[in-house]
């Protein structure tokens, strides 16, 4: 069997590993050429703390408080789209407690079965810098500090270990700069990576593993007979398939039309900006709860980033909300001396987020061999390694590792 993957990004190429190593043939086509995209500039989080899908109940009236100021987390640009208004219904309809409850446990398996693959991911990949000492939750206000020790109490009901910190005890894990925080939960589960080398690495492997590659150049049309997908037009040639998986990220919707189905998802934009050869860099990842800011320190470099931004593909960057990741990072570390950076050259990446912040993983009825697997927004590293073992499974015609069905492709 020929399976062809479409996307190269990070859920794609984590396919492609576990269903090589499967004994299937497998081609990768991106229109890329795999050396950019938000698989690289990512914060590289491996978190099996986030367990709560995107979708939460007071997500929407936050975010319409955020959408009032210029460097907020959350920006939303005006137009008529039937995509977004349609996504943004079902958004809505999800942001509940009852859902919410419904999805969690289901993300949580996803994310707990990615991690226990990481360690072997580690040793069959050359170094990409698996640092497994934990992620911060750091808090600057009362409000926000009750709301994540309830979140660390429900981690514990799913078997994840956490560690309740004051502030003076958040600043004895970080002796080299001073933290201005009220307090903060470690998760000493979750762990993080250096996005760009797990790529490059993980793209020599399925190389030297024989995994075929059609690179810079997209999908065009399909060929299809019987119910079934028989080829992929790319440009001017015409790949045979058994099977196909569409795991393009953000441009998941396009493909999807192309095959006559709907997937319901918005490109949301991140940025980040990158520091070398700090003489002084903080000793933990953080998440910075009240500005929605996340940090990545290997060694002496550091990684930054945060916003989501729901602007389509725009290549646009929005210097105030990359401007505000810089300023947040210092009311938490105000004696780290970063430069200040040129916000209008901040690296930025689409972030394929659903309606309910679940991924879609799984079959789709219009054609006997058609798969999908990506929206998994900020969780792609996170969720990656499981979602590539879930779809060498699927194509084994052999029972998966965990219930895929909160992740139907046809749940909208």
């Amino acid at each position: 069997m020929n399976i062809i993957i479409i996307g190269g990004g990070i859920i794609g190429l984590s396919a492609a590993y576990y269903i090589r190593k499967a004994g299937f043939e497998v081609t990768v086509i991106d229109r890329h050429d795999i050396t950019e995209g938000c698989s690289f500039g990512n914060i590289g989080y491996i978190s099996p703390s986030h367990f709560i899908p995107l979708a939460t109940p007071g997500i929407i009236r936050q975010g319409m408080k955020w959408m009032m100021s210029s460097s907020s987390p959350f920006y939303i640009k005006p137009r008529l789209n039937v995509d977004l208004l349609r996504w943004g219904l079902h958004f809505k309809r999800s942001a509940n407690a009852s859902t919410v409850e419904k999805n969690a446990p289901h993300l949580n398996n996803l994310l707990q079965l990615s991690r226990s693959l990481m360690n072997d991911l580690k040793e069959d990949l050359d170094d990409f810098n698996l640092i497994e000492k934990g992620i911060f939750m750091l808090y600057k206000s009362a409000v926000t500090g009750r709301h994540e020790k309830e979140l660390a109490q429900q981690a514990e009901v799913f078997g994840l270990k956490t560690v309740i910190c004051n502030r003076q005890q958040v600043q004895d894990y970080e002796p080299e700069t001073e933290v201005d925080v009220a307090g903060g939960v470690l998760y000493l589960d979750d762990c993080h990576v250096h996005p760009g080398k797990l790529m490059a690495n993980l793209y020599a492997k399925l190389k030297s593993m024989g995994v075929s590659f059609v690179l810079g150049r997209g999908v065009s049309a399909f060929e299809k007979r019987g119910g079934r997908i028989t080829a992929v037009q790319v440009g001017e040639q015409k790949i045979a398939a058994d099977e196909i998986i569409v795991a393009n990220g953000s441009w998941m919707p396009q493909i999807a039309r192309l095959l006559g189905t709907q997937i319901l998802l918005q490109p949301g934009k991140g940025y980040s900006m990158a520091f070398d050869n700090l003489k002084h860099n903080l000793n933990y990842p953080s998440i910075l709860v009240d500005d929605r800011v996340a940090t990545a320190p290997i060694d002496r470099w550091l990684r930054i980033g945060g916003t989501m931004e729901l602007s389509g593909h725009s290549q646009t960057v929005l210097p105030k909300r990359v401007g505000a990741i810089y300023q947040a990072f210092k009311k938490y570390y105000p004696q780290l001396d970063l430069p200040l950076p040129d916000v209008t050259k901040a690296w930025y990446g689409y972030r394929p987020v659903s309606p309910d912040g679940m991924p879609y993983i799984g079959r789709h009825s219009r054609y006997r061999n058609l798969s999908f697997a990506g929206g998994h927004a900020m969780m792609g590293v996170s969720c990656a390694a499981g979602t590539g073992l879930l779809l060498s499974e699927m194509m084994r015609r052999q029972p998966t590792s965990i219930s895929i069905e909160a992740f139907s492709p046809e749940r909208f």
